[in-house]
């Protein structure tokens, strides 16, 4: 970047920064402006003077609003992380005039929730004073919230992403795959069930192109077995297992951390099908050259000691 647009660029105020988050959000400058308290001459001043900084044109105007070019997809992405740098900042700082150390914002897979489980029993017990939220969702949904800084570190799939460049990740756990049902399902106990015997039972399934579906679908071609059509979809575990619990008729695709979870609290029975295909290991995905607060170090350190 050449010296000038640096440093335009660093003069922006958190003012432009602001208003430059929410035209995303609210997917116009009249819309942005209106939600910061800003006059639309003002803010139509601001837009201008953000992209004389940048030295490039962030935005195209249509009939219908902003549309960000690839600069000002760039330039909101930015603009988010630092606002929720800003916000944490203002939160860590309370949380320490009230005596504690810090907070930690995690983001966990389904699949993975065991194993994030184990660690944060050892992370409160060593460091009771530290304020941890979890949040379970899809890799492609926790990444977008990594990306607006709303978490520090999320254990997942950076492979979902189609910005998979801007994320260190770390490899750490293979996740093998198991079928559950009601323990009243009449494959349960089975010495080996295959995958046509799953015609008369209904899938619980992660929505379309998430890594688990992707395996079973996998699995169905492989068998040169048509992929069901009747599903019920859903990202929710207790839903998974409520649904399980309630019919006979139900079977689901879940991680074995979580089957083994469900079979040990006795709702649900792991059925003697092994899957051909491998799924992908679980990644520990942090923003690159974004330092990591000394919490989320520790719980990496504790989840990456197993």
């Amino acid at each position: 970047m050449p010296d000038q647009a640096a440093r335009g660029l660093s003069r922006l105020t958190m003012r432009q920064i602001h208003l430059l988050a929410t035209i995303d959000d609210a997917s116009s400058l009249k819309g942005a402006a209106a939600r910061i308290g800003m006059s639309q001459p003002r803010a139509t001043k601001c837009l201008q003077e953000i992209e004389e900084a940048a030295e490039q044109q962030l935005f195209v105007r249509t009939n219908r609003g902003l549309t960000p070019t690839p600069a000002g997809s760039c330039a909101i992405r930015h603009a988010k992380v630092m606002i929720s740098q800003i916000r944490s900042f203002r939160e860590e700082l309370r949380h320490i005039a009230d005596g504690a150390w810090a907070r930690l914002r995690v983001g966990t897979i389904m699949g993975a929730v065991p194993l994030v489980t184990e660690a944060v029993l050892v992370f409160t017990e060593r460091f009771p004073s530290v304020s941890i939220e979890i949040l379970e969702d899809t890799s492609g949904e926790l990444l977008r919230q990594l990306d607006r800084g709303d978490l520090d570190l999320v254990i997942g799939r950076s492979s979902v992403s189609a910005t998979p460049e801007l994320y260190d990740t770390f490899a750490f756990h293979d996740e093998l795959l198991s079928v559950v049902a009601n323990p009243a399902h009449p494959l349960v106990g089975r010495k080996r069930v295959q995958l046509a015997d799953f015609s008369d039972s209904r899938w619980i399934v992660y929505t379309a192109r998430m890594p688990m579906r992707l395996s079973l679908e996998q699995e169905y071609r492989e068998a040169d077995l048509p992929f069901p059509r009747a599903l019920v979809e859903t990202r929710s575990a207790f839903t998974t297992m409520s649904l399980v619990q309630s019919s006979p008729n139900y079977v689901a695709l879940l991680s074995n951390d979580v089957a083994n979870v469900f079979a040990s609290l006795g709702v649900a029975r792991t059925l003697a099908f092994r899957l051909r295909s491998k799924n992908q290991a679980y990644e520990l995905i942090t923003r690159t050259r974004t330092p990591l607060p000394p919490a989320a170090s520790e719980f990496i350190r504790l989840l990456t000691l197993r």
